[in-house]
């Protein structure tokens, strides 16, 4: 009993937020597969403590992992195929059991919470929207990378998944990244920029114009700070950039070449005289802090946004590093259930009509004295057939 007379109450324990599903690891693709991709699998589960499931030919993934005494400490789901590197979209097609397709299956069964790989863009883009579907509103799917601005990351997207698109999807890229920024960079209003070749309101192309328009009208909930430039990639000056995927893509491959140019002439400078290389050397943990920040492999890739699942793409020539960092990336947005969020953001947004009314909301703001007589709840619709036929998949393999 307390002073008060009321009994006392025992502290109520602290709620811990449930752990994600493991994240599956395709180990078939990239150029330095499966080596590369098991060494950044095992560094994750050690260093990281990521939950993993690792998809691929069982036989090659047990070897590997025996490279680090890791045989039955990481699940391992067989897949009889992989894409190969030069593969397109059609192979999602060509080859329903690959490694891709079945990490897929177990993100869609609930086994697995997100999917990694380093496998070619178009094959991984291509089987994600065939297996796990586009989420409900979502208009077009969109890759976001991270930009290594100061003070904090950028987030730029569409990155390639999406060359054509409407100025209404820009506007749902635009909540696409506000989500995903929230996640990753934790303001609870990201400010957005549209891509363009001028700051001004009248400048870019027919697409460009139209998609300011809507962003600048303010009744989609989403803090857009106006047109930014090629120049301001790399300044910060916004938390997300949004641009169709055909000029995203060529802006992000510009920017990758110009630093790597940039990179080869420091080092150059750096190694040409004595005086130059003992400069370097007093300027060696800088130099290292520079290189660390504008490394891709230190932000694990792009996450295709707008699926029914969680997919990080990483680059086709990553090492052990960067499969490591993608794996902790999968991780959080996991953790910080990405899916539900964009679903939130879209709702919020009403990104899928854009403020319009539908045709049943007109009528009935026309003629608001007429109520429509109690039919009660309207039948269950029923589900969509799959395009997938439905697999027995492989048990997991200890």
């Amino acid at each position: 009993m307390t002073g008060t007379g009321e009994p006392s109450r025992a502290a109520e324990p602290r709620r811990v937020p449930p752990r994600p599903l493991p994240v599956a690891v395709d180990t078939m693709g990239g150029d330095h597969a499966p080596e590369e991709i098991v060494a950044g699998a095992v560094d994750a589960v050690r260093k990281h403590d990521v939950r993993l499931v690792l998809v691929g030919k069982a036989a090659r993934i047990r070897r590997e992992l025996d490279k680090y005494g890791y045989v039955g400490k990481i699940p391992i789901v067989h897949a009889d195929e992989a894409l190969d590197m030069g593969e397109g979209a059609l192979a999602s097609w060509r080859k329903p059991r690959s490694s891709i397709a079945i990490a897929c299956h177990l993100i869609r069964q609930g086994r697995a919470s997100a999917l990694v790989s380093a496998g070619s863009t178009a094959g991984v883009v291509a089987t994600s929207r065939l297996r796990l579907k586009g989420q409900q509103g979502v208009m077009r799917p969109a890759i976001a990378v991270t930009l290594p601005t100061r003070p904090r990351p950028t987030i730029l997207l569409d990155a390639g998944a999406t060359a054509d698109v409407k100025p209404e999807t820009l506007v749902q890229f635009a909540a696409l990244g506000t989500a995903y920024a929230q996640i990753l960079l934790g303001p609870d209003r990201p400010t957005v920029g549209l891509l363009n070749i001028g700051a001004e309101p009248g400048k870019g192309n027919k697409l460009a114009k139209r998609a300011h328009e809507l962003l600048a009208s303010g009744s989609h909930g989403i803090e857009f700070a106006g047109n930014v430039e090629g120049h301001d990639l790399l300044r910060g000056r916004v938390d997300v950039i949004v641009a169709d995927g055909f000029t995203g893509n060529v802006a992000l491959k510009t920017m990758e070449g110009t630093i790597g140019a940039a990179f080869t002439e420091i080092r150059d400078a750096m190694t040409s005289s004595p005086a130059a290389r003992m400069g370097a050397l007093l300027q060696r943990r800088r130099l290292q802090e520079l290189r660390d920040r504008l490394d891709p492999d230190t932000y694990g890739g792009g996450v295709l946004l707008g699926l029914n699942g969680t997919v990080v793409i990483a680059h086709g020539a990553s090492r052990a590093r960067a499969i490591t960092s993608a794996c902790e990336l999968a991780h959080r947005l996991a953790a910080g259930r990405i899916v539900e969020r964009i679903r939130e953001q879209v709702a919020a947004t009403r990104t899928s009509r854009f403020g319009r009314r539908t045709h049943a909301e007109r009528e009935s703001a026309d003629r608001p004295e007429e109520k429509r007589p109690s039919e009660g709840p309207p039948p269950p619709r029923e589900p969509a057939a799959d395009t997938v036929p439905d697999r027995k998949e492989p048990p997991a393999t200890p």
